[in-house]
């Protein structure tokens, strides 16, 4: 179609051009009539930036499977296309997102390699300011990205550390208590074995010993009304048999599920001059075992968090593979439950029947991270107490993921805002405004699911909704294309 240097400088992008100017667009440019349909494709090679003269578009973007409408406009001058042309080839010369019209549409069209060198030759300073800042924000955004990382990492590597601290130095205070017990236990078998004890009254001593430390494993629970009363008991009948220092005695006994019965089986099975031997025999043996235990439950906690630690990691795992989504929130709880704190409730509400899903663990793990970060933070933020829940559920042939918090709610203003790169609501030092942008990328981008957020004061709820099937790996990218959430589209008609 003609082309009207007095048309297309009537509109707003053109109008503080030269008559000079406008004729070059007129001869490098065209003008092109679209039918109601497609005009280019997300994806596709960008090579023209069109300029609406009259019409209706539409610009959409893909979102998993899905085609999601981000602007539709009829007015005159809004522009779209290849945009950034100007960089050459230092970024991909694709279309950022899809654009179709409604209605018989008329654009001015201008070649890519055309609008790029118009964009050299009468904008250069503009051209270096735009390219700084392109380039600028990219490299701002991977290293504050990485920092992040390190934060977190340090974070976690904190509430580790917290984590294994406590077991581990039970263990070694139970060590050094079970090498005194045993000490003292050579010590009472050598007064032992120098009385004049019969074999038949050792070997029932021994045998005393060895039905004791059966019962220690099986001692019942007792209240702490039922404990100090059998503890009373004990100690009568320890002091009535002649040990004054039954008062000793008793709490290891309670502690093992000894009573009195019990006793009386022991003074019917060793003759009375070796009571009151056999009776601290047996609380040494008692006490090693239940140094043992401890030592054992310890040690078994240790070994429950090296392996969170490892199912959080990902280390020595597949990239891509299927999953069990509550063993990843539990290693991501278990790693965090330092930085939680003992004034946050966590409620796990997990619907075990969800099948496995394939995903990126170790990134799903991140996504965790950051929700569960945000989520302790907004609790604290609103006095330090609070219930932090996470459920599982299916909704439809997707599985809900939800992290529900009693904070203080996020305000409307801003809800639309949350999911920007480098936007926070944390004071400075604490947060980069990467972490919910990385989380969007992570699951809409690597895993064509959906992440949305419902907030009101005292409960706020971020839901992940993840495909229980996926594509092949192969078929899904490396990393995030450089795209922003579907309500920060990446290229509006401006």
């Amino acid at each position: 179609m003609p082309c009207s240097p007095a048309e297309i400088g009537s509109l707003f992008l053109f109008e503080k051009l030269t008559p000079e100017q406008l004729g070059r667009l007129c001869a490098e440019g065209r003008v092109e009539r679209f039918e109601p349909g497609p005009v280019y494709t997300e994806g596709a090679p960008a090579t023209c930036f069109y300029v609406m003269i009259e019409g209706t578009v539409v610009l959409s973007r893909r979102v998993g499977g899905d085609d999601v409408e981000v602007t539709r406009t009829s007015q005159r001058g809004v522009y779209s296309g290849a945009m950034q042309a100007y960089l050459g080839d230092r970024v991909p010369q694709v279309y950022n997102n899809s654009m179709r019209v409604t209605e018989p549409t008329r654009f001015f069209v201008v070649p890519a390699d055309v609008f790029a060198d118009i964009m050299r030759d009468w904008f250069p300073m503009a051209v270096h300011l735009l390219e700084g800042l392109f380039f600028g924000s990219k490299n701002t955004q991977a290293a504050i990205g990485q920092r992040e990382r390190l934060l977190a990492l340090g974070s976690l590597s904190a509430g580790l550390t917290h984590e294994l601290n406590n077991p581990a130095a039970a263990a070694v205070r139970a060590t050094a208590t079970l090498r005194e017990r045993v000490a003292k236990m050579r010590h009472k078998l050598a007064l032992i074995a120098e009385g004049p004890f019969s074999r038949d009254a050792l070997a029932s001593l021994i045998e005393v010993q060895e039905r004791t430390a059966e019962r220690v494993a099986k001692a019942p629970s007792l209240s702490p009304l039922e404990a100090s009363d059998r503890e009373d008991a004990l100690t009568e009948w320890l002091e009535d048999h002649g040990m004054d220092y039954g008062w000793q005695y008793a709490p290891v006994f309670v502690q093992a599920g000894l009573d009195v019965d019990w006793l009386e089986q022991v003074a019917a099975a060793v003759a009375p001059e070796i009571l009151p031997n056999a009776v601290g025999w047996l609380n040494y043996t008692i006490e090693t075992e239940l140094l043992m235990y401890e030592i054992e439950d310890s040690t078994t906690r240790i070994s429950h968090l090296v392996d969170a630690a490892k199912q959080y990691s990902q280390l020595d795992r597949a990239p891509y593979r299927v999953v069990d989504v509550h063993e990843l929130l539990d290693s991501t709880l278990l790693m965090l439950s330092g930085k939680i704190g003992q004034r946050i409730e966590v409620v796990k509400e997990y619907d075990r029947t969800l099948p496995e899903v394939p995903a990126y663990p170790a990134e799903l793990n991140q996504v965790w991270t950051n929700l569960v970060d945000n989520a302790v933070f907004a609790v604290n933020s609103a006095g330090g107490e609070g219930t932090l829940t996470v459920r599982t559920a299916r909704e439809g042939d997707r599985m809900l993921v939800e992290f529900r918090d009693t904070g203080p709610g996020i305000p409307s203003d801003i809800r639309g805002r949350i999911f920007d790169p480098f936007f926070t609501t944390k004071p400075v030092g604490e947060g980069t405004g990467l972490g919910l942008d990385i989380s969007w990328r992570i699951i809409v981008n690597k895993h064509h699911g959906s992440l949305r957020v419902e907030s009101a004061p005292g409960d706020t709820r971020f839901q992940v909704l993840l495909p229980l099937t996926a594509p092949a790996p192969e078929s899904l990218p490396d990393s995030p294309p450089e795209s922003l959430p579907e309500s920060q589209p990446a290229e509006e008609p401006a």
